[in-house]
């Protein structure tokens, strides 16, 4: 599966993707032996101010009507969009996402359909005040949000995306048991020492997990889920 993110601060986004699980997945595998595994997943970038066509490469411009702050200009964007997905021949295998409060929440179902439906995932981040809307229209994106909740920019929102969908990706996080929404999960966790003392009092682990009858365990973790 491939993601294309479309920033002005891409080496920030990078930083986070190329370490631990997305990070290894980005990866060719040797394997053991003469056995090549392929990479799981690739996660590209590009700077809008790469498509600029001044001299300062300024991607943003007053807002049409007034009002505060500035918008970041269409065609940057759209040109970014071109280069990473404008030629690809099936284009029903793409899809384009623009980061906004005003957008669909962003779910587990959502995670799974992008990764089952489509083999290009492109989302674009916005800054300022937002994106000009001609973006949206010209590409037929559509607006995702990951809360409630107003940040600085589009790209934790971005990365949260990818995280969550790639690990939908077969491979991604090397056995099917570790996608915990297809199994009893439980808030409460343990592992050893059995027993830990903090500031006078004793903290155990539950006594179910310590029997190893499997039954009970399950049962315990669905009550306490």
């Amino acid at each position: 599966m491939n993601f294309h993110l479309i920033t002005l601060f891409p080496e920030a986004m990078r930083a986070y993707t190329d370490a631990s699980v997305l990070g290894r997945a980005q990866k060719t595998d040797k394997g053991k032996g003469a056995k090549v595994r392929g990479k799981k997943i690739a996660i590209s970038y590009y700077n809008p101010r790469d498509f600029a066509d001044n001299k300062h490469k300024k991607v943003d411009d007053k807002p049409y009507g007034g009002g505060p702050g500035m918008v970041m200009r269409a065609e940057p964007i759209l040109k970014a969009w071109q280069k990473a997905v404008g030629r690809k021949r099936d284009q029903k295998k793409v899809k384009t996402l623009i980061t906004s409060v005003r957008g669909k929440t962003f779910d587990q179902k959502m995670a799974k359909d992008l990764a089952k439906k489509y083999d290009h995932v492109v989302i674009i981040s916005g800054r300022y005040e937002g994106i000009d809307s001609r973006v949206a229209k010209a590409l037929k994106a559509d607006y995702v949000s990951v809360g409630d909740y107003i940040l600085t920019g589009g790209e934790l929102p971005a990365l949260t995306i990818v995280d969550s969908t790639a690990r939908q990706v077969p491979g991604v996080l090397g056995t099917a048991e570790s996608l915990e929404d297809d199994r009893a999960t439980t808030g409460e966790t343990y592992t050893r020492p059995e027993e830990i003392e903090w500031k006078g009092r004793r903290h155990k682990v539950p006594p179910v997990l310590l029997e190893g009858d499997h039954r009970k365990i399950e049962r315990w973790r669905l009550e306490e889920k």
